[in-house]
């Protein structure tokens, strides 16, 4: 129902033009988008005045919060300045070469060049293109298969959509392409069975050796994966997973990506989930915190090691209009400034993600809830019938869209994949902000229990 009149425009709007991202658009026309007008720090306000605790900083990217008036100038001064060039043929500006090096004085060890994309699929597109050019250089122009995990996230590209291993994605297109393999995900509450955390994490790392022996190690170019996987449900690996991965990938000649387009600009406490984890990846993949999502940027971080091969081996014929775009640089530039001066990053490892991680995992305690799991300011509910058991729900009854829908309604944006409530609140939230998030989260599932029982 809507009160406002502006509203009932907008949607219709929406129903006659507009085509959304992941919608079900018969649906969508029914029901009319919910349309966000206004934002401030970690709040939205939508057109019926409704105030909404963003539980999910946007899509993972609204870093330093909203209403950060000195990313606007930023924008500004630029535009007026140099609103647009480009950086082929031999050419640059100041905004894209600072934004490298500050980049890579953020990055792990030796990683000290970027490739500028408009977005992280774009970023693991370019990724895909460098591995097998990195490869071809080198003289072994057959290891073009990249490993990927399943219900991973990688973007919705035709080689993003690939790289990721959602099913209901691959169904839509013929995918993935030739040339992008799959193993297990280290997902130990949903498939571990009766192992241990630690038995089961082991054993999600071994697919990756029995993977790369069985496509051949002479075929094999690179391994990528999530720190913590975000869209498939912020599946965080035991203990064990890791290091296991980090033994494996040094006993073979492959390149490790890593995917920080979640993790990283200081969603784990750390700068990047590879610094979180002591991963030493060949790559990095960027976007979403590198700006805080107030302009589109992505990249691909490249290790000295990789860059040696490539600045010998002439051009790499791959780029787009926008690689480095001045002003999204310039935005890019003055939110790494605000997350460094400001200490964001070290704040959410040491003061409000400890006690964010605390606060909700006092939602263990509900009935309906078979797990609660975070690191940093990421965290997911598993929604359980059986908490003994760890028995779901049947798909049809839909308890995760239930409890979304109970969260919109009560002034919260948490996120469902399947039966799993996601969690990434905007870095700048407060802890005060943290108990109202948790309080409503906990409304949310006695609600959602109701409507389950009913």
């Amino acid at each position: 129902m809507t009160s406002n009149p502006k509203t009932r425009e907008w949607q219709t709007m929406s129903r006659e033009h507009h085509l959304a991202p992941f919608s079900d658009y018969k649906q969508l026309a029914e029901v009319g988008p919910r349309i966000i007008t206004t934002a401030e720090g970690v709040y939205l306000w939508d057109s019926e005045g409704n105030k909404i605790l963003d539980g999910m900083a946007g899509l993972w990217c609204m870093a330093v919060g909203y209403g950060r008036k000195e990313l606007a100038d930023a924008a500004y001064k630029q535009m007026q300045e140099l609103p647009f060039y480009n950086t082929f043929f031999m050419t640059a500006h100041p905004p894209v070469l600072e934004l490298a090096k500050t980049i890579a004085e953020i990055a792990p060890p030796g990683m000290n060049h970027v490739f500028f994309t408009g977005s992280g699929s774009e970023g693991n597109d370019t990724m895909l293109r460098l591995v097998r050019h990195y490869w071809a250089l080198k003289g072994q122009p057959n290891k073009k298969v990249i490993i990927s995990r399943v219900n991973g996230y990688h973007g919705s590209t035709v080689a993003g959509a690939s790289l990721g291993g959602m099913k209901f994605m691959h169904e839509q297109g013929d995918l993935p392409i030739p040339g992008i393999v799959h193993i297990p995900q280290p997902y130990w509450f949903g498939e571990g069975g009766d192992m241990s955390p630690d038995e089961f994490g082991v054993w999600a790392a071994d697919q990756l050796e029995q993977k790369i022996l069985e496509v051949g190690e002479d075929n094999v170019g690179a391994f990528i994966a999530e720190p913590i996987q975000g869209a498939g449900g912020v599946i965080i690996p035991p203990d064990s997973y890791w290091p296991r991965i980090r033994e494996i990938l040094a006993k073979y000649d492959i390149l490790f990506v890593a995917d920080e387009v979640i993790c990283g600009f200081g969603r784990t406490g750390e700068w990047f989930g590879s610094d979180y984890y002591g991963l030493q990846p060949d790559m990095m993949t960027i976007a979403k915190g590198l700006t805080s999502g107030y302009v589109p940027m992505g990249g691909l971080v490249v290790s000295d090691k990789v860059f040696e091969v490539i600045q010998a081996g002439g051009d790499f014929n791959h780029g787009f209009t926008y690689s480095g775009h001045p002003v999204a640089a310039a935005v890019a530039l003055e939110n790494i400034r605000i997350l460094r001066e400001e200490k964001i990053v070290e704040r959410v490892k040491t003061d409000t993600a400890p006690y964010f991680q605390q606060r909700l995992r006092e939602l263990a305690e509900h009935p309906l809830v078979g797990e609660v799991r975070g690191v940093g300011l990421l965290g997911a509910i598993e929604l359980v019938k059986n908490k003994a058991t760890r028995e779901r729900y049947p798909s049809e009854a839909g308890a995760g869209m239930i409890c979304r829908g109970h969260c919109f309604n009560n002034g919260l944006i948490m996120r469902a994949v399947g039966d799993t409530m996601i969690i990434a609140p905007p870095l700048v939230i407060s802890k005060a902000e943290v108990d109202e998030l948790v309080d409503k989260a906990r409304k949310c599932l006695d609600l959602t229990a109701e409507a389950l029982r009913d």
